[in-house]
């Protein structure tokens, strides 16, 4: 899962409006069981507090919002051009279907059933949904050379961040699953899948957000909607703008209090994603050990960089390149960026400098680190 730390309030005509979505901070080593007991008691909290910062200008209708425990995190949808609570219903509808088709848990999923099919199955016909979000990961898997790897889903079992794991799993453990991850063992034509290797399982957690949240904004626009922010666990899709203003979205401070923002990015019509090792983590002798695992050592990338946020037009785009530039470096993950059209990064480096590919300064409202470094 993406780990995006932004933080949305709500201003119009200089008022803040507090949804009820604020307000908890929720640690993401919580296991999933304790995140439905938060749910239960304080449904409206938001995960991540991501929310949107906006301008003077006034919205010409009230928003209307609604906050759901699904994909394993909160998940909020926003509508500022529109007061229709169906279009909101159908989007947690849109969720849940694609929930039942890509998550590894659900065992009636697609992909659940991909990764525990039998030996002596090897060819499968995919959904087109599954077909086409695995052809994206596929593509980032082979544009990294294998950095970023649809195939680590053995490493991410055995490590088990979102279970709440805190303890190093042994190195016998770790070198058995690194010996099963290699994206090359599997081959898609069109919707068919065929399995090279029997011990192969794949895992969409790193790419399947962005997908469903670009899918959400088509569902949106075509009903009208103008001005929206889909908020997936904060994989954040902004629709249009906020009256007659960019929505600004605030990129946390790193082991900060979520309230503490690092930089404020101006977005219009576009996915803001982040990945970084100080969620979704755990210390053991004074050591960070985070979700970001390197598919060839099997341990978390160890590389300086301490998140990478991508700005991108599809959201699954900057799902999979914040995994995808973390996982290649700094160096490489800017190269690859600047070779991109509409794609911009943030690489945040543990001496706490910003590096900002080629015009992503453009969309920068203001910095508050010690350094920053074009």
């Amino acid at each position: 899962m993406k780990i995006l730390q932004l933080f949305f309030h709500f201003f119009f005509s200089g008022t803040h409006i507090r949804s009820a979505k604020e307000g908890l901070n929720v640690n993401f080593q919580t296991s999933a069981s304790a995140y439905r007991r938060i749910l239960i008691g304080a449904a409206a909290a938001l995960i991540l507090a991501v929310s949107a910062l906006s301008g003077c200008s006034s919205a010409p209708k009230e928003p209307i919002s609604s906050s759901q425990f699904m994909l394993d995190t909160f998940v909020t949808v926003t509508l500022y051009d529109s007061e229709d609570e169906e279009i909101l219903k159908n989007c947690f509808r849109k969720i849940k279907h694609y929930e039942d088709i890509f998550s590894t848990t659900i065992e009636t999923s697609e992909v659940y059933r991909l990764n525990h099919r039998t030996a002596d199955q090897t060819e499968f016909d995919l959904s087109d949904d599954t077909a086409d979000l695995l052809a994206e990961a596929i593509r980032y898997s082979e544009v990294s050379d294998g950095d970023y790897d649809v195939t680590v889903e053995p490493l991410s079992s055995l490590w088990n961040f979102s279970g709440g794991r805190k303890d190093l799993p042994a190195d016998g453990e770790i070198r058995e699953a690194v010996s099963k991850v290699d994206y090359r063992n599997i081959r898609l034509e069109g919707n068919h899948l065929t399995f090279l290797s029997p011990d192969t399982t794949i895992d969409l957690g790193s790419i399947a957000k962005g997908y469903i949240a670009d899918r959400l904004k088509d569902d949106l626009t075509a009903q009208g909607v103008g001005s929206a922010i889909i908020n997936l666990g904060g994989n954040v899709l902004c629709i249009g703008q906020k009256g007659n203003d960019p929505f600004k979205i605030g990129l946390q401070k790193p082991f900060a209090d979520r309230s503490e923002t690092f930089a404020a990015l101006r977005i219009k019509d576009q996915s803001v994603v982040s990945s970084g090792v100080y969620e979704r983590n755990f210390f053991v002798d004074g050591k960070n050990y985070h979700h970001i695992l390197n598919p060839k050592s099997g341990y978390p990338y160890d590389n300086g960089l301490i998140n990478v946020t991508i700005v991108s037009d599809r959201s699954v785009d900057g799902d999979a390149l914040s995994t995808t530039c973390f996982s290649m470096g700094l160096e490489r993950g800017m190269e690859l960026i600047n070779r991109m059209d509409g794609v911009y990064g943030y690489f945040l480096t543990d001496d706490y400098v910003v590096h900002y590919t080629d015009g992503a300064k453009d969309l920068v409202e203001q910095v508050d680190l010690p350094e920053e470094k074009k």
